[in-house]
């Protein structure tokens, strides 16, 4: 689509007319968010997109899928620069040359303790960074800045569904733990000493990856701190 006030609200009316899973593209959005709604700015040169499934699966399955698009995003952009530019930060960025070049953003619903449909917003600067972003945990930087290229989303989005589908079928196949060995692998400040903002605390400590869950995995002055949700600074 052309214009839309976010993928995100167009995949929540998606009536599921041409079958899971779907993936919604659009050129420009009016309302893009991130997580915890904060806003996101994006321009014309940008990939946005959500891919929409019915995955049946428990919240915490889906919930990984998280690390999954992170792997398939990692994988794609790997196609167009040296992976000595790009990392895995926690909990859903990816990072070239430790500025924000893709961010995911997971929404889900179902019944009871299972995940009936899943919603994942991906977001990746193709062209140069979005100007005038002024208020960022990371600044933003765009693939082009790096490459002198500029990618067409249709393109990337070719890419991208390929590789989606190969982690996917790696995380159906050998669990999680296969998916987590490869996020681990790319992670950014792996055994450095990072912060960690909860709704309620601040935490610092050395980064010692992620738990079979997919949570945060801290050790700080008191001890080992496990951290489902939380905003990472360095």
């Amino acid at each position: 689509m052309e214009r839309v006030s976010s993928t995100m609200d167009w995949a929540r009316s998606y009536d599921g007319s041409s079958g899971f899973p779907h993936w919604i593209m659009a050129r420009t959005q009016d309302r893009a968010r991130g997580r915890r709604g904060r806003l996101w700015i994006s321009n014309k040169e940008s990939f946005l997109a959500t891919l929409i499934m019915e995955p049946k699966c428990s919240p915490l399955t889906a919930s990984q899928y998280s690390f999954v698009a992170a792997c398939a995003l990692y994988r794609s952009l790997k196609k167009y620069v040296s992976c000595s530019h790009l990392a895995q930060k926690w909990p859903n960025d990816v990072l070239l040359d430790g500025g924000k070049v893709a961010g995911i953003l997971l929404e889900s619903s179902g019944t009871g303790q299972t995940v009936d449909r899943l919603s994942i917003g991906i977001g990746v600067n193709l062209g140069s960074a979005p100007p005038n972003v002024q208020i960022a945990n990371f600044a933003p930087i765009g693939l082009s800045d790096i490459t002198g290229e500029t990618i067409r989303p249709e393109i990337f989005l070719e890419v991208l569904a390929n590789n989606f589908y190969l982690s996917e079928q790696t995380f159906k196949t050998y669990g999680f733990e296969k998916i987590r060995e490869e996020w681990i692998g790319k992670a950014t400040r792996l055994g450095e000493d990072i912060t960690a903002h909860t709704s309620k605390e601040k935490y610092k400590g050395r980064f010692d990856g992620i738990d079979a869950n997919g949570n945060l995995v801290l050790l700080t002055a008191d001890g080992k701190r496990v951290i489902p949700s939380a905003d990472v600074y360095f």
